[in-house]
């Protein structure tokens, strides 16, 4: 029997995706995650229930792997989850790498993120994998800081291991089944017309299940040490957030909302929400996000990978009925 692939952060919304294809393709796949892995297990996956922090678990998830997809993260635009996102990003891949080392590995793809490098104030901004990284922009940002880091440690001691790894950067994932709502919140608000006006700035978005394919053509045909972005649709946010309207069949705001004045709004009515116990429509971090442009250049991935991701609108209509039909919407 072949050896199993690994699949970190498999419970998440990429990795169930990966699951699933990597299964459909005739794979033998083994999981790890801290969630209850019972749907995994139905599906056919062997399933070790912990966390990649953990070394009994690394172990366990490791022996006798081949080939694994690092994709465990977590996604938080809250300041005060700064060192849990250090702890999952940072320390979690390095103990990935060395535990995959130990075992004898010879393959990784690591997921990042396309933030790492398409970040920028020029709304003309196309970012490409030799873009450097923007943390004169982003690294105020937990998130984006932790991934950063994460992706140069991947980067420099799966070489210092000879471990071949391929890293992929997707942009913003949407699609069908973000039951952790750790990608679709964005639609949400905007169904739920809680947007009162549009930021200025832009975004670039994927579709999972294209994400999940690409992560498989990187594990197959990527180059060693090569950084791949995978993103679809680069849209200013007026564009996404009509967009979702069509798909959605709501209104959608007409004002268009100024930098100055979305992140003023955000730094006055955060802490009034936090006062009093309930959830700002937009928090500082997010408003100063959404005044930069995202955009990115996934023609690498489609020159060496074969990506070819779906129409983008395919993307949303999908992405709305699936939480509609989830009734979160």
């Amino acid at each position: 029997m072949s050896a199993p692939v690994l699949v970190t952060g498999a419970t998440g919304f990429l990795g169930r995706h990966v699951c699933e294809q990597l299964l459909a393709g005739g794979h033998a796949v083994r999981a790890v995650g801290r969630s209850d892995g019972t749907q995994l297990q139905e599906m056919g996956v062997e399933y070790v229930q912990g966390s990649i922090l953990d070394d009994a678990t690394l172990t366990a998830a490791t022996a006798g792997v081949e080939r694994a997809f690092h994709l465990a993260g977590w996604v938080s635009r809250d300041p005060k989850d700064a060192d849990a996102m250090h702890a999952v990003h940072v320390d979690g891949t390095r103990r990935v790498i060395e535990a995959l080392s130990a075992a004898g590995a010879q393959r990784i793809v690591y997921a990042s993120s396309s933030g790492t490098v398409a970040a920028s104030r020029n709304p003309h901004a196309l970012a490409t994998e030799k873009a450097p990284y923007p943390l004169d922009i982003v690294g105020d940002w937990p998130y984006y800081r932790t991934k950063i880091e994460a992706e140069e440690l991947a980067l420099s001691l799966s070489a210092e291991r000879d471990l071949s790894l391929v890293c992929i950067n997707p942009s913003l994932i949407l699609g069908p089944g973000d039951t952790g709502g750790s990608s679709t919140g964005d639609v949400i608000q905007v169904l739920k017309k809680q947007i009162p006006a549009i930021p200025p700035g832009g975004v670039c978005f994927v579709d999972v299940r294209d994400v999940a394919a690409g992560a498989l053509a990187a594990m197959e045909d990527g180059r060693d040490g090569e950084r791949y972005l995978l993103g679809a649709a680069n849209w200013s946010l007026r564009t996404f957030v009509e967009q979702i309207g069509v798909a959605g069949g709501v209104k959608t705001p007409r004002l268009g909302s100024p930098g100055w004045l979305t992140v003023g709004s955000a730094r006055l009515v955060e802490p009034l929400c936090r006062l009093v116990g309930r959830t700002p429509p937009l928090d500082v971090a997010s408003a100063q996000m959404s005044c930069l442009f995202w955009y990115a250049d996934s023609s690498k991935a489609k020159r060496e990978l074969g990506f070819r991701p779906r129409d983008p609108m395919t993307t949303l209509r999908d992405t709305v009925d699936d939480l509609q039909a989830r009734g979160l919407v």
